[in-house]
């Protein structure tokens, strides 16, 4: 195996890694608006991912500095391409970092209420954008024979792209419905439940056409194992769900967006940007890499820090594990 092959698969598993995390947060986010009833709610849902939405933001920016370095042309032709996408997930995560900061800092009623209104549209539309982002990204896009990307912003927003958005906003909802229940008590675990049940099922309309699509398109055997993955590991999720058993529903649904995600990269390689004026010019892991040099100084940096990484990731988790409740939320929120 090449180095610029082992990098293309840790960039793989760094998005599937940030997807999975990120993806529950950005569903609690959503579901601030959907499922709680009260700001005592609102606020036990913020709680649920308040010790650890930071460490899940971490996997993008590795994500994003291992595509600068392993790949340089590829990072340039998607982030010049996709500027006003990514320009408005930046923007987002930005405003809904401050969002969670800034909401506690004052007792009124307003102010709160719009910095939770904040939460949820910061949550909604990287959500949905993501999807939007990686469709293009495996459809293919106008691509020159200097790399550069030539195509508009409305050439982004095409069918197979805005299905793609759907299908992942209705997933990291789906995912972050089943870690509500997973994290809370009473009866907003019991609604998070029946919540999940529903997202579930409107998840597997649309990621069937979406995944089934990419398989038709630019599949290969390798994606249509990870499809059929992703599709049984939902139906468990649901089955788990409805069954009471959030720990396994949970886990199902990660290995859901898991699997969907390297769904995505498996019908990619070797390609990394497609291009749809001619195959010739496509950003391919060859042609869009860094030095082996390079690459291998990398992939030394990366063995050493990566499980350090993960560990510390790994306890943080393990010390926030407790469920909470509107009980826990003091008497003066409740309204």
């Amino acid at each position: 195996m090449h180095l610029h092959d082992f990098w293309f698969i840790l960039i793989a598993v760094l998005w599937i890694g940030y997807f999975f995390l990120e993806g529950f947060d950005f569903g609690v986010g959503i579901l601030t608006r959907l499922l709680a009833r009260n700001t005592a709610e609102r606020r036990v849902l913020i709680n649920t991912i308040g010790p650890v939405w930071d460490g899940n933001e971490v996997w993008l920016l590795t994500a994003g500095g291992a595509t600068f370095a392993a790949f340089p042309d590829w990072y340039a032709t998607l982030f010049s391409g996709f500027f006003v996408p990514l320009l408005i997930i930046l923007v987002c995560l930005i405003v809904r970092g401050v969002s969670f900061e800034y909401r506690h800092q004052r007792d009124g009623e307003r102010w709160q209420r719009n910095w939770e209104l904040a939460i949820f549209w910061t949550s909604l539309l990287p959500a949905f954008l993501w999807g939007v982002a990686f469709g293009n990204i495996v459809r293919g896009v106008a691509i020159d024979q200097d790399k550069n990307y030539v195509g508009t912003f409305w050439d982004l927003l095409n069918p197979y792209a805005l299905l793609g958005g759907l299908t992942t906003l209705a997933l990291f909802t789906f995912h972050g419905a089943v870690f509500t229940a997973l994290k809370t008590t009473g009866d907003i675990r019991h609604r998070a439940r029946v919540q999940a049940t529903v997202l579930g099922l409107v998840t597997a309309a649309l990621a069937a056409g979406f995944l089934i699509w990419t398989q038709v398109h630019t599949g290969n055997g390798w994606s249509l194992a990870a499809l059929i993955v992703a599709v049984l590991a939902l139906l468990a999720a649901l089955g788990a769900n409805q069954a009471g058993r959030e720990g396994w529903a949970f886990g199902f649904s990660g290995v859901t967006v898991a699997a969907a995600v390297g769904m995505l990269f498996l019908s990619l390689f070797p390609d990394v940007m497609p291009s749809t004026l001619n195959d010739a010019w496509s950003l391919t892991v060859s042609n869009s890499s860094s030095s082996p040099y390079t690459l291998k100084v990398m992939t030394i940096v990366a063995v050493v820090f990566t499980p350090l990484v993960l560990l510390y990731q790994g306890w943080t988790y393990w010390v926030f594990r407790r469920r909470i409740g509107v009980q826990h939320i003091p008497a003066a929120a409740h309204h």
